[in-house]
């Protein structure tokens, strides 16, 4: 850019200009040489470093449940956001007074940025591509067919790229709004947590505060991700765990008489008008009455039927049978002429029956027990489905439209961020420091 001659104790300081074009080329052939010389190039195997491990703890559910999916894909945007955040934090304000004399000299802001704008994006490009690498190779895996490539990694790339260069511009506006490595350098943290906290993703925010959001990188980063890797069409896992951990908790019930008596009076049931019609062709007691029930003749598929907890009819009178409590009314006899269904009534409307209504007998079980009798398999598969419609989110919808709207919004980021770079940057001959 400035180019000095001297003779003797004079120096005498000439400029050559170059066009704009011209100072981008010198300008990022000089970021080429501070990547090989200077040892800028360590940020690829820091890349590597984390997404082995960000791939090594989340690698084994993602692609497999929703939630884990859903921490696997926050976990990758947080990479992306790091990656990117410290490739630019220092690099204008380390040089700051450089990038000062050479203004002043004839260096055209325009031309400093863009090359910064050019070499990043080639940085960037470099660690997403050993970063999707390494989370293939510890078994994080983006399996399938793209909406926009043959591959699905290929299309989870391009929102990576997207992610991390966006957050290299950010911190590159912020190296050239700030006056030492020191100020960068504790402003990043700040950047950081409120990329992830107002991310959207793991943390539910006020409805007040959801506009915050898309001020955020890893907001629309997240949703992108979170489509391309059909979050919405996974299982909700978590709800098993849960399970899991109350199988031994231990429920109970009560089956009654009162129940049994309102079961076999209810004349609009199909099943218990035809048992009620049933004539009974000698004298006996409730007893035997019971027992004769229980033979399946006259109930037929009643006695299948739930009545509470998943224990049947059939079991609830053959327990009330063993009850010592009824032992005086299922010995009490009654006439061969009556119905079964007037028999029924009689008892139901009996005084003596009616305080004995409430008697009955106490059943207790796990929770596991219960699941169990209903069919574990089924019930696993039902909460699941059940679960997973619940925690549907549109934001995650695996459409071609949601993702290329997140592109988009990500893509105004960059923008916007290399933009306030050289408007910044144009004020540095105002400094006075």
């Amino acid at each position: 850019m400035a180019e000095m001659s001297g003779n003797g104790s004079e120096r005498q300081l000439s400029v050559r200009h170059l066009s704009r074009i011209g100072q981008i080329g010198i300008f990022f052939g000089k970021f080429v040489r501070m990547f090989v010389y200077q040892s800028d190039w360590k940020v690829l195997p820091m890349a590597a470093l984390i997404a082995g491990l960000v791939g090594f703890a989340l690698g084994g559910n993602f692609g497999v449940s929703m939630e884990g999916t859903l921490t696997g894909a926050f976990a990758i945007v947080c990479v992306c956001i790091w990656n990117g955040s410290f490739n630019s934090i220092q690099v204008i304000c380390r040089e700051r007074g450089i990038v000062k004399r050479e203004h002043r000299a004839g260096m055209h802001i325009s031309s400093y940025i863009l090359a910064h704008l050019m070499y990043q994006l080639l940085l960037c490009l470099l660690q997403t591509v050993v970063t999707l690498i390494v989370l293939y190779l510890v078994g994080m895996k983006f399996p399938g067919k793209g909406l926009f490539t043959p591959w699905m990694v290929v299309d989870a790339g391009i929102t990576m790229l997207l992610i991390t260069y966006a957050s290299d511009l950010l911190s590159l506006w912020i190296s050239a709004l700030v006056h030492s490595t020191t100020t960068a350098m504790t402003i990043m943290p700040f950047v950081l947590i409120f990329q992830l906290i107002f991310s959207g993703g793991l943390f539910s925010l006020p409805k007040s505060v959801e506009i915050i959001e898309l001020l955020t990188i890893s907001n629309p980063g997240l949703k992108a991700m979170g489509a391309q890797t059909k979050l919405n069409d996974l299982p909700y896992s978590a709800v098993n765990g849960m399970i899991w951990m109350v199988e031994d908790v231990e429920i109970g019930g009560r089956v009654t008489l009162g129940q049994v008596l309102d079961l076999l009076g209810d004349e609009e049931n199909p099943t218990v008008s035809g048992i009620r019609a049933v004539e009974i062709g000698e004298q006996t007691t409730v007893r035997g009455i019971g027992e004769e029930l229980l033979k399946g003749d006259l109930c037929g598929d009643l006695l299948d039927e739930p009545l509470i907890m998943d224990m049947t009819v059939g079991d609830a009178l053959s327990a009330l049978l063993q009850t010592e409590e009824l032992k005086d009314l299922l010995d009490t006899e009654v006439d061969a002429s009556a119905s079964l269904g007037e028999i029924i009534d009689f008892l139901a409307a009996d005084e003596s029956v009616q305080g004995l209504r409430n008697e009955g007998i106490d059943i207790h079980m796990t929770v596991g027990d219960a699941i169990d009798m209903a069919g574990r398999e089924e019930i696993m598969a039902r909460v699941e489905e059940t679960a997973s419609e619940a925690m549907y989110d549109p934001d995650y919808s695996y459409t071609a439209g949601n993702i290329l709207h997140n592109w988009i919004h990500i893509l105004i980021f960059i923008l916007v961020f290399a933009l306030l770079s050289v408007v910044t940057l144009e004020f540095i001959d105002k400094d006075k420091r």
